[in-house]
Formats: structure tokens, C-alpha cells, sequence
């Protein structure tokens, strides 16, 4: 197969990308690994920039057709007690916005399929880039249910998130920053007439927040120390759940309900990374293979989607060969190295949310 430019990974990202140089008429081939679109979990809060964009290519009033959830307040808790409340600015209308993945990413892709330039690829592994005599890159060696398959491509974007192939096969560099914690996943039912909101709380040092989610329900997300969670699976979970009732006793029958044991919760580590080089050689990065973010204040997808949207503006027929991917990239890295630094700013600011109360 021969393509104008190969997408690694069908996250927010790489589909959005992948959307807006169809509508340009490049031909695009999208190449996910897993076998179906939103099986692997990230972000899904979206903030002013990603409503933006999303609404400047016409995406958002489909996306909200399938389900979306706007976050009213910002809570903090403290012994079960509610003591500071923040309402979003009247011109926003927000704190954020829940997005199922699989919505989002089922709003880009059948966009991008209704035009004859886009192709899509479900559970296909890269395993190799190709070069040319000249060693520019020119395409993808991958497997696709057991059958290996080739395709050439004029541009390789890796979109394939914080552990990307495409960024180990191209030898790109990356730094990677440890923030100190490991994250811990839940999601349970929320009760009656919960309003939608994001709730904070501190346990020992520790973040704990709370994210409202579309169709009624709350995802949780717990801050532990870095590397903790072999030796905390060894304790009993009684106590430590105890300590989620006690921030919100309001929780304590769906809590006890829906999570029993350690294997309730999924973990996520931790760190967050920086790429000198977010291109060279006909391969291009966006999204967390070329910037990973930690998960404070919910930047990941909505980064992702600036990318695409900055690198869409710059490629046409005319332009895929004659990119300086090595400059492409400059407006980027400022603001990426701005929000970065943010959420660095932010973690260390946490406690200080509660010092009054402890």
C-alpha cells in the first residue's frame, strides 16, 4: 500500500490528524494496534483549547450528540466536609468536560471516512520503519492479524502515546522527568442527583480526586507515592478504602459496592517527558510519543489535538517533502514546555489548597 502520510495510533491525536488531511484530500493511512477504536484508556477531559478546536472543524455538536458532560464546580474536601467551592467564569460555562473516549474518537473517524482519501487499520503492529537509500523514512513493515504488510508513505506521524514505537524505531530522543507518585484508577456509579463536578481531597500527602463522568458515574483518581503499589497490594484494602469513605462518606455504599479488592483499581505510572527533536527524516511525532504529560489537570488529550491541528495547517500535497520538521515544531515546544511546567507547579501547589484545615 502507498500513502501520502502513515499515522501511528488512532488516539485523539493521530485520528484528528489523520481527519484533516483527508479533508485536504492527502491521502492518509491510520494504523491502531488494538482491535477497536477506545480500548486503550486515556484522557478524556476536555478544556477551552480542545472545545476549540473540536468546534473549529465542526466535530463538537457531534460529539455531544453522542454524550458529553460539562463539570459545574471545583470542590475541596477535607474530614468529609465540603470548604471551598470554585464556579467556572460565566464566558466558559465549564471546569472541563467529560468526553468518552470511544465518543471522540467515533465522531473523528467517521468524519475522516467520508473521505475517499483516508484509510484505517485495526489491530496492526508496527514492528519496523522503512528507509530509503538515503535513510529517509518512507514507511511501515507492520503485522496485521498474523499477515505482514507494508506501507510506503511520503511522512510517518507517530501518535502511538508515551511509549511509542515509532519514537524508538526513529531514535528520537526523550526525557523522561519521575513526579514522585503513581496514579490508581477506579470508576464507580455515582449516587442520586450527584452534580457534576470535580471534587478534591487530601489524604496523608496525597491527592485524591474525584472526576463526574457521562451516563452517571465517577472515575477516581488516587495519588500514591512512586513504586508503592506492590508493597500496598500486600496490605489489607479495608483500611485503605476506608480512607476514600471517610474524604466522601457520601460514597460509602457504591464504594463498598464496587470496589472490593486491589484488582478494582488500575495503575497508571507516573512521569512525564520531553523530546529535543520532534522530527528528522520523513517521521514526525504529536501527542504524548513526543511530550507525555502526567495526568494533573487533564492537558494529555488536549495537547494531542493542538498538535494535529497545528501540524494539519502546515502539510498539503505540496508541502509533505519540503517540511522542516525540525522547525515545525518551535510554537509547539514553547507552549508545551509552559504547560509542563504548570503542572510541576500545580502538584507541588496541592496541599497548600488544605492548609487551613490540617
Amino acid at each position: 500500500m502507498k500513502v501520502d502520510v502513515c499515522i501511528v495510533g488512532a488516539g485523539p491525536g493521530g485520528a484528528l490528524l489523520a481527519y484533516l488531511l483527508a479533508k485536504k484530500n492527502v491521502s492518509v493511512m491510520l494504523i491502531e494496534r488494538t482491535n477497536q477504536i477506545g480500548k486503550t484508556f486515556r484522557g478524556e477531559h476536555l478544556n477551552e483549547e480542545g472545545e476549540s478546536i473540536l468546534k473549529k472543524h465542526y466535530l463538537f455538536d457531534r460529539v455531544e450528540k453522542l454524550g458529553l458532560l460539562r463539570m459545574e464546580q471545583l470542590e475541596y474536601w477535607h474530614n468529609g466536609e465540603l470548604f471551598k467551592t470554585i464556579y467556572p467564569d460565566p464566558n466558559v460555562g465549564h471546569l472541563g468536560i467529560h468526553v468518552p473516549q470511544a465518543h471522540l474518537l467515533q465522531v473523528i473517524i467517521e468524519a475522516a471516512k467520508e473521505c475517499p482519501s483516508f484509510q484505517f487499520m485495526l489491530n496492526t503492529k508496527v514492528d519496523e520503519l522503512v528507509q530509503d537509500e538515503n535513510g529517509l523514512y518512507c514507511g511501515v513493515k507492520a503485522v496485521q492479524d498474523g499477515r505482514k504488510v507494508l506501507i510506503e508513505s511520503e511522512l510517518v506521524i507517530g501518535a502511538d502515546g508515551r511509549y511509542s514505537t515509532v519514537r524508538k524505531k526513529a531514535n528520537l530522543d526523550y526525557t523522561i522527568r519521575n513526579h514522585g507518585y503513581d496514579l490508581l484508577w477506579a470508576r464507580i456509579p455515582a449516587p442520586e442527583n450527584w452534580t457534576p463536578s470535580i471534587k478534591m481531597a487530601l489524604i496523608g500527602e496525597m491527592q485524591l480526586s474525584l472526576f463526574t463522568q457521562v451516563k452517571g458515574f465517577i472515575q477516581i483518581g488516587w495519588s500514591i507515592e512512586e513504586d508503592s503499589y506492590a508493597q500496598l497490594r500486600k496490605q489489607p484494602f479495608t483500611p485503605f478504602i476506608d480512607q476514600l469513605i471517610h474524604a466522601f462518606p457520601e460514597l460509602e455504599q457504591t464504594v463498598r459496592e464496587n470496589i472490593t479488592s486491589w484488582k478494582d483499581f488500575v495503575l497508571l505510572d507516573v512521569f512525564s517527558s520531553t523530546s529535543k527533536n520532534w522530527g528528522e527524516k520523513g517521521v514526525a511525532l504529536i501527542g504524548d510519543a513526543v511530550h507525555t504529560m502526567t495526568p494533573t489537570g487533564a492537558y494529555g488529550v488536549n495537547s494531542a489535538l493542538k498538535d494535529a491541528d497545528t501540524l494539519a495547517s502546515l502539510i498539503d500535497h505540496n508541502t509533505i517533502t519540503q517540511l522542516d520538521l525540525a522547525s515545525c515544531a518551535s510554537e509547539r515546544k514553547q507552549e508545551i514546555a509552559r504547560i509542563q511546567a504548570l503542572q510541576i507547579e500545580k502538584e507541588q501547589a496541592f496541599v497548600s489548597h488544605f492548609t487551613v484545615m490540617v
